[in-house]
Formats: C-alpha cells, sequence, structure tokens
C-alpha cells in the first residue's frame, strides 16, 4: 500500500491528498461520529486522520488508495480515544467477554447479509451505541461505509473469518434488541387499550 517516492511527486500526492479529502471527509466524519458519539470529538478525529496523512505524505511516502489507509489511520486514532477514555484495551474487553471470535468457520457473507435485511435499518441506527464495540465497529464499516470483509479485514488486521463471525453476532444482537424492543412498545399499546 505504501512506499518511498521521490520529493519530485510531492504535487501529485498533494493533488491527490485533496481529491481524497473532497471524496472522503464526510463518510470518514461519519464513521467516527457514530464510533464516537461525540460531533466535536469526531471532527477533531477526522482532522487528526488528514494531518497525520499529510504529514506522511510531506515526509515523501506515496498513498496507492487513500480510502483504506484513510480509515485505517481513522480508526486507530478512535483506538486510541476509546483507551484514553476506558484505560482498557479493546483486547482486555474481548477477553472479559470471553468471546472465542474464530470458532465459526461456517459463516458466509451471504448468510450475513440475510441477517442484515431481516433488521430495520433505522431501528438498528439507533441501537448501535448499545452493542459492544468490536461489533458495532465492523457492521458501521459493512452497512454504513460500505467496506467489503476483505476491507475491513485488512483495516482492523483481523481474518476474513472474524470479520464475519462479528458481523453475524452484532446484527443478531441488534435483532434482539429491536425484538425486545417492539415486544415493550406492543405491551405499552396493549395497556393504552385497555384503559381506553
Amino acid at each position: 500500500m505504501v512506499g518511498k517516492k521521490p520529493t519530485d511527486k510531492v504535487s501529485d500526492h498533494e493533488t491527490r491528498f485533496l481529491q481524497a479529502f473532497d471524496e472522503y471527509n464526510d463518510a470518514l466524519f461519519r464513521h467516527a461520529f457514530i464510533r464516537i458519539s461525540n460531533r466535536e470529538k469526531a471532527v477533531d478525529l477526522v482532522h487528526d486522520t488528514y494531518t497525520k496523512v499529510w504529514s506522511y505524505i510531506r515526509d515523501g511516502y506515496e498513498i496507492d488508495n487513500f480510502r483504506p489507509f484513510l480509515y485505517k489511520v481513522l480508526n486507530n486514532l478512535i483506538i486510541d480515544e476509546y483507551r484514553r477514555r476506558k484505560e482498557v484495551s479493546l483486547d482486555a474487553m474481548l477477553e472479559q467477554e470471553g468471546v472465542d471470535e474464530g470458532s465459526f468457520d461456517d459463516l458466509t457473507e451471504s448468510s450475513v447479509e440475510v441477517l442484515a435485511a431481516t433488521i430495520d435499518g433505522k431501528k438498528a441506527f439507533g441501537l448501535l451505541a448499545e452493542i459492544p464495540d468490536q461489533y458495532r465497529e465492523v457492521i458501521t464499516l459493512r452497512f454504513i461505509d460500505q467496506l467489503g470483509p476483505k476491507e475491513i479485514s485488512e483495516l482492523i488486521e483481523e481474518s476474513e473469518n472474524v470479520i464475519s463471525v462479528r458481523l453475524h453476532r452484532g446484527l443478531r444482537l441488534l435483532r434482539q434488541k429491536i425484538e425486545a424492543q417492539n415486544e415493550l412498545a406492543e405491551e405499552k399499546r396493549k395497556a393504552r387499550a385497555r384503559k381506553q
């Protein structure tokens, strides 16, 4: 993805950087905002992402494909932010839950897509904050940022199998939360009807 380039090509890289800024700025902000749930911090993280990438280019490095590179830098900053907030690494969170992410070899992209199709999008979006971060991250990357499992795998440095498992489990959690929310709403509706 990267390599050293002579400094005489800096203007071409600057042009590509500006194009990448125009093309991906809004998507990166949405991604950061969904992950962090704080508008000002999301703006700061996207700004820091572009600053780091700009410094990288100014140091003479070439970026072949800006989109995954920008997401990688942003995700690293988000992870740093979580670590600052919670003072607990994401690895420790996985250990605490006792989740074995590599245990489902039979999951396929199509089974994840079928599961996703059964979830109400608006309700799911509202409930994303209520599921563990490792699931929220891959769901956000897959369905909001429209990245494929291979791109997500490269981005967060996990196998495609792990990505599929997390998507499947995360979507299942969202579906359970939506069903519980629907049941509660139905109970409230029936209670109001009885009172009338």
